[in-house]
């Protein structure tokens, strides 16, 4: 039986409520699935590994392709999906708020909005505005009225500006602007860790692991964990080293490791009857 979309956000939000738990990154329908059926309870779409399986590379995408490729991740689960919005596709808070309605309409339980431009010289978003933009998105969802989580990314660590007080600045005035999760991605430091969970005085705080483990992040007070691209990446990688393989020494070894045929049938036989 499908499950609502009102019951996914539900769900979403309770999951926040205590403890920590992962929110892994499919690229595709089919990693999605297979996420699902190992027993995650939430699932987050990856800018980064939806453009690498379209041959683009991260940032690169459509709106439009964004948008098709929620509603495929939606339709084949029946837990609660997080969409990697990247900067809501457009500057100004109005067209943010626009770009963020289409989204909810995809079916999503959550969605996040980033502070970064793509703009080398000023990476992030002049901070009046970066708070307008998280208060436009919030304005479109509640217009909405159905209860998408909404994550905002503080993203100086991963744009070149890497200063912890004023990641933490904008994260409270994020917080204030109606942000129901906060996320800094890029930082790993215990203390760099802390001094975010600290700032969002009880708000739930997503982390993008470097490695640590999820009983470590979540002594720090971490609720949520995602993994970016790095799903993505792990299967190109063994996808890239299997070919290079057969290109240069023409042996196959790699693919011992392949997941059995009769394995994946089932799995995705088993989800088709659902």
């Amino acid at each position: 039986m499908t499950v609502s979309t009102s019951d996914k956000c539900a769900t979403f939000r309770r999951l926040h409520d205590s403890g920590c738990f992962v929110i892994p990154n499919p690229w595709d329908a089919g990693s999605a699935v297979i996420l699902q059926s190992l027993g995650f309870k939430a699932l987050a779409s990856t800018s980064a590994g939806m453009a690498w399986s379209m041959a683009k590379p991260d940032n690169k995408v459509e709106l439009a392709e964004v948008l098709a490729h929620l509603k495929t991740l939606t339709s084949v689960t029946d837990i609660p999906v997080n969409a990697d919005f990247e900067n809501g596709f457009a500057d100004e808070p109005d067209h943010v708020a626009g770009n963020v309605a289409k989204a909810v309409e995809a079916g999503i339980a959550g969605l996040s909005i980033e502070d970064s431009t793509g703009n080398t010289e000023a990476p992030l978003y002049d901070f009046d505005l970066a708070v307008a933009r998280i208060k436009a998105a919030r304005a479109a969802i509640d217009k909405t009225g159905g209860g998408v989580l909404l994550t905002a990314r503080s993203e100086g660590f991963i744009a070149g500006r890497p200063d912890l007080a004023e990641t933490t600045r904008r994260l409270k005035a994020y917080a204030a602007a109606g942000a129901d999760v906060l996320y800094a991605p890029g930082i790993r430091e215990d203390a760099q860790i802390t001094a975010v969970v600290q700032a969002a005085a009880g708000k739930p705080v997503n982390m993008l692991t470097m490695g640590q483990s999820v009983a470590h992040l979540a002594g720090l007070g971490i609720r949520r964990v995602s993994v970016g691209g790095s799903l993505a990446r792990t299967a190109w990688g063994e996808f890239i080293r299997a070919a290079k393989e057969i290109g240069a020494e023409g042996t196959f070894e790699h693919f011992k490791q392949a997941a059995p045929s009769s394995e994946l049938n089932r799995l995705f036989g088993a989800h088709m009857k659902r």
